[in-house]
């Protein structure tokens, strides 16, 4: 009898682990639906991440936005965010008071900007990925190129 209840506690034990590992979900899954603030990356290994934090402030300041996700590469800055859903007839003239106000502040920066979701949902997954150490910095770069190539064929 107490194998049987050793045998049960084990299996509870088995499922609520798997169940925790099911509960962290990745902010990739969830990303259309809630607000992730992903946290600014830069592919480049030694490259300093303050200014890709401060732009991510600059352009979070916009009161249209809600959530907004910052990407520096070696030539290029991706910018990509998600307007609010009041504020989405307006999304021309959003992005072009963002574009203004990036190259007035950061003059010296190549800024490519979107707000697409699906844009957005790439680099929430590249932001998951550079996490794990096996993801190097050349792929992290390679990575980056393919969403900005696409944000640029989108337009």
């Amino acid at each position: 009898m107490k194998a049987i209840h050793r045998c049960v506690l084990f299996a509870c034990l088995l499922l609520l682990s798997s169940c925790n590992q099911n509960q962290q979900v990745k902010d990739s899954q969830l990303t259309l639906m809630k607000t992730t603030n992903p946290s600014p990356i830069v592919t480049e290994k030694n490259k300093d991440k303050n200014q890709v934090k401060d732009i991510e402030q600059d352009v979070s300041a916009f009161p249209e936005l809600y959530d907004v996700a910052v990407i520096k590469g070696k030539k290029d800055t991706l910018v990509v965010y998600k307007v609010k859903h009041l504020h989405r007839f307006r999304m021309k003239k959003i992005e072009k008071n963002i574009n203004k106000m990036l190259e007035e502040k950061y003059p010296k920066d190549n800024f490519t900007i979107s707000s697409d979701y699906k844009i957005f949902l790439e680099a929430v997954r590249l932001e998951e990925r550079m996490k794990s150490p096996k993801f190097s910095h050349q792929r992290a770069e390679k990575r980056f190129n393919d969403i900005v190539k696409m944000t640029k064929d989108m337009k």
